[in-house]
């Protein structure tokens, strides 16, 4: 039998908490939100049994106005789509877009709100975690210990991206997309000349990826942080550092400030906003070591007897 199909009856029980500090910047730009029943949030009963959550971290550039926008428009768009939960990658997809034009109407409207941000989303919905992902923020899942990358950072370097750029008419300069943009996708940015048309269309590009993933009993937590926790954590190191924690005082919200202040302790020089998601009510268990090779080792007595048995030698 697969781990697939003895882990049918899983249902997860989510707790979230997150956090965010100004770092070493002059203005906070970034913008979190958990929402562990999201349609109660919104005057709506659940389709069926499990949660109905959503968490969302925003990390704005030019001004906060696209990142409090998209954090507040991204869940309702979502939660209005009639093809919501049935066509879930689909309509969130169809969110950020619908996020996106609707930004760049209010910037019509008052220039003063013109800015962009990247925009990284996670739904628990029943067994399933999706994440959809437009820039660099990351999304990673703890599945017993062991970093699953949720989200791929979108770099104007990175390969895929930068063919993207270029079969949009755009190009990348010294890591910049068209000199100017340190990220591929983000929300906003209409005021940037060349980045996007009326459309939406161009080498900026505010649709995400999206993944997917059937939650297990060995899911322990997700850590979604903005670009500023990944400059100073690898993967990996974060799962470790936030597993730890939890073993300790099972808190998300605790979790969440040491995770930003051990990357303010390592010099990031971003500002920092992180959220984690618990799938359990427990704490992370023990991982259970594989037993160690039996290394044979000499006795003191057998030690005595072979001291004396060389000394014998030397006579």
């Amino acid at each position: 039998m697969s781990s697939e199909n003895c882990e049918t009856e899983f249902v997860p029980i989510v707790r979230s908490g997150g956090w965010a500090d100004i770092g070493f910047r002059q203005s906070m730009e970034d913008v979190y939100v958990c929402c562990d029943n999201f349609m109660q949030d919104y005057g709506l009963k659940n389709f069926c049994d499990g949660p109905y959550a959503f968490y969302g971290v925003f990390d704005g550039h030019g001004g906060k106005h696209a990142a409090d926008f998209a954090c507040s428009n991204i869940p309702k768009f979502i939660i209005e789509d009639v093809g919501f939960p049935m066509e879930i990658e689909r309509v969130v997809s169809s969110a950020f877009l619908h996020t996106d034009t609707a930004f760049a109407e209010a910037c019509s409207l008052n220039s003063s709100v013109a800015s962009g941000t990247t925009a990284l989303a996670a739904l628990v919905i029943g067994r399933s975690l999706v994440v959809a992902n437009a820039g660099d923020c990351r999304a990673v899942l703890c599945r017993k210990g062991k970093a699953i990358e949720m989200s791929r950072d979108h770099k104007p370097a990175c390969s895929k991206e930068k063919k993207r750029i270029e079969a949009s008419g755009g190009y990348v300069y010294d890591g910049y997309l068209n000199g100017q943009l340190n990220v591929a996708r983000a929300i906003g940015d209409w005021h940037m000349e060349g980045l996007k048309d009326s459309n939406g269309l161009g080498p900026l590009s505010a649709e995400p990826e999206v993944m997917e993933v059937k939650l297990m009993e060995e899911d322990e937590f997700l850590i979604m942080g903005c670009d500023g926790i990944w400059d100073v954590f690898r993967s990996q190191n974060a799962v470790d550092f936030a597993r730890r924690k939890l073993q300790e005082h099972n808190d998300p919200v605790v979790c969440c400030k040491e995770l930003v202040a051990e990357a303010l302790k390592r010099r990031s020089g971003d500002n920092l906003a992180v959220v984690v998601v618990c799938f359990h009510l427990r704490p992370p268990p023990p991982l259970t070591a594989p037993r160690p090779r039996v290394q044979r080792s000499i006795s003191a007595e057998g030690l005595r007897e072979l001291q004396s048995f060389l000394d014998s030698l030397g006579n």
